[in-house]
């Protein structure tokens, strides 16, 4: 391992400690003509490598780092459905019939994962035990209360949870109730996306990691990715890079307002004290307004997650309040060390739904999943190879934009981030209520 791929593990934290099985994947050092370029090696790029070579097409993806080095590698690793927006207001922003169509295939999207993860024997923790909405306050159960009626009329299968059965399956009191999506579960999700990678090498595809374009245009009918030592030439193109486009020279950059979530996790509990917190292993995040998350890896560490950036100017702050928020949730874990700590950056639209942008003949960019990478992922990126290849567009999971603006990105991403420490500088006072 190089010295420039340990110091990018370590700052990807547990994931990248916990990895068992790399994806290999060097350098693009030639020149290559291929049905389909893919810029970006996180949930979407690798799977619609994956699928585009399983439909018998060539492929080429290009990494400007590692795969997974971006925000895939630095997620939580909540398999959930649907978007974090109610389908009510889904529809309201879509429309009838659009929004019906993304809330149906955002609803089935944890199948899609977990059966591709059965189907390819990707080694990832996955565990289908369900994802828990956690009520911070009594407003929250209020709103969780309009989630599960809403959902249920869309088919989910959502249930609603008392104060004591929540805190029976969280081994914690400090929650006024819980929704439940049992369709829903975790992954590691480095591994998951180095299992994509894998799959996808396997299908077919060609993957190259340490390779940024560093120039990009279309001549005589193909697309032509230049990299520091090789060039791709291709029919079509899609940019999977998220919320780290500055990875590849695009003629058309998404727009998108950055925000950063942390991540602290502990060592290992004890075998008592697995078995009082999240035994069955489901993955959690509350309803403040500045969310916060909690689960477990297969180890039995207790992953404590919130926004900000840990390795920022206010990290110490984020730090502190990591382990208040521990403390106030599992009081016997107060003490227990923190191992693991790592920052990722979230690409949030000012509406909350994800776009797919084209940006020239046959080329679009995905974007936008603000904070729901791994199912709608996995989802995107799939329809993306299959309407890239065929033409059709039917494939995709809501209408294709020629162009999308955000103003003010960069005011409105520092405003989040001083709003998420100021949070977590209050919520360590004493006086803070529930």
């Amino acid at each position: 391992m190089t010295s420039k791929q340990a110091q990018s593990d370590l700052s990807r934290g547990l994931w990248a400690a916990s990895l068992k099985q790399r994806a290999d994947c060097g350098p693009l050092t030639q020149e290559i003509s291929v049905d389909l370029a893919v810029i970006g090696g996180g949930f979407t790029g690798c799977s619609a490598a994956y699928d585009a070579a399983r439909s018998g097409a060539s492929v080429a993806l290009l990494e400007a780092h590692d795969i997974g080095e971006g925000g895939s590698g630095r997620n939580v690793g909540l398999v959930n459905a649907g978007l974090w927006l109610p389908p009510d207001v889904i529809l309201t922003q879509m429309g009838e019939a659009p929004g019906r169509h993304l809330i149906d295939v955002l609803g089935r999207a944890p199948d899609l994962v977990f059966d591709l993860i059965n189907h390819e024997g990707i080694e990832c923790e996955a565990t289908r035990a369900g994802t828990l909405h956690l009520a911070h306050a009594a407003s929250g159960l209020k709103d969780l209360q309009n989630r599960h009626r809403q959902g249920n009329q869309f088919g989910a299968s959502l249930q609603l949870l008392d104060a004591a059965e929540t805190q029976r399956r969280t081994g914690s009191d400090a929650f006024h109730g819980a929704l439940l999506n049992p369709a829903a579960g975790t992954v590691q999700p480095l591994a998951y996306c180095h299992g994509l990678a894998q799959a996808a090498q396997r299908a077919g595809a060609q993957l190259f990691a340490n390779s940024p374009v560093e120039a990009l245009r279309h001549e005589a009918g193909q697309w032509q990715l230049m990299t520091p030592q090789g060039i791709v030439r291709a029919g079509a193109l899609l940019v999977a890079t998220n919320a780290y486009a500055e990875a590849a020279a695009l003629p058309d950059r998404p727009q998108y307002v950055t925000v950063n979530y942390c991540q602290f996790a502990t060592i290992p509990m004890s075998t008592e004290q697995q078995a009082r917190i999240l035994p069955a292993g489901e993955g959690c995040w509350d309803t403040a307004q500045v969310m916060s998350s909690i689960r477990r890896d297969a180890a039995g560490r207790m992953i404590v997650g919130g926004m900000g950036n840990s390795r920022g100017l206010g990290a110490a702050l984020h730090a502190g309040w990591a382990r208040h928020k521990l403390r106030s949730l599992y009081p016997e874990l107060g003490d227990l060390p923190f191992e693991h700590h790592w920052s990722g950056r979230i690409a949030m639209t000012s509406d909350h739904i994800p776009k797919v942008q084209i940006f020239g003949p046959n080329a679009y960019a995905i974007f936008g999943y603000s904070g729901r990478g791994i199912a709608p992922g996995t989802v995107f990126g799939t329809a993306a190879a299959k309407t890239l290849l065929s033409g059709d567009d039917s494939y995709l999971p809501l209408p294709v934009v020629e162009a999308y603006a955000e103003r003010f990105t960069a005011a409105k991403g520092a405003f989040f981030e001083f709003g998420a420490t100021m949070v977590h500088t209050l919520n360590r006072l004493p006086f803070t209520a529930r």
